[in-house]
């Protein structure tokens, strides 16, 4: 079984069964993780609490500076859609650590609404991660200029 081959065929699929509102879903997705990382960066009162905490406050200061750099960068590679995958793969540690262990210390209750968010974005990380980019993407421009130059 050819795993390229299954990948190619999975995409040729999610191109021509993307709806555009999923698109603009993607463009927004990338907006909101780039606020995030403005809002994690301003928000100097919990990184100083997150470091207080930390037994090894130079893994906080790191955490901190990949947590900032993902949200930044990698939300805008997934909102103009350019190496969505890769991107997406950054976001992963974040939103599972957001969801497993930070969030879920507030509990469970409605008004818990960064774990909702956290929950709904890692579910549309994954279902990006999946179908890709999708037609207004720079992945698919690119794809479609290597296809026009080949042939």
């Amino acid at each position: 079984m050819n795993l390229s081959h299954d990948m190619h065929k999975v995409e040729h699929w999610a191109d021509t069964h993307h709806p555009v509102w999923v698109d603009f879903l993607r463009i927004g997705l990338g907006i909101f993780l780039m606020v995030k990382g403005f809002m994690f960066i301003q928000d100097t009162q919990a990184l100083f609490s997150i470091m207080r905490k930390s037994e090894f406050p130079w893994v906080s200061i790191g955490l901190a500076h990949y947590v900032a750099f993902a949200h930044l960068v990698g939300g805008f590679f997934i909102a103009i859609g350019l190496i969505t995958r890769i991107a997406i793969l950054f976001q992963f540690p974040i939103l599972l650590g957001a969801v497993f262990f930070i969030n879920p210390e507030r509990g469970f209750y409605s008004e818990n609404t960064e774990l909702w968010t956290s929950i709904i974005v890692l579910v549309l990380l994954i279902f990006f991660f999946i179908f890709g980019s999708g037609r207004f993407s720079v992945d698919r421009l690119i794809r479609k200029s290597k296809k026009d130059w080949l042939y």
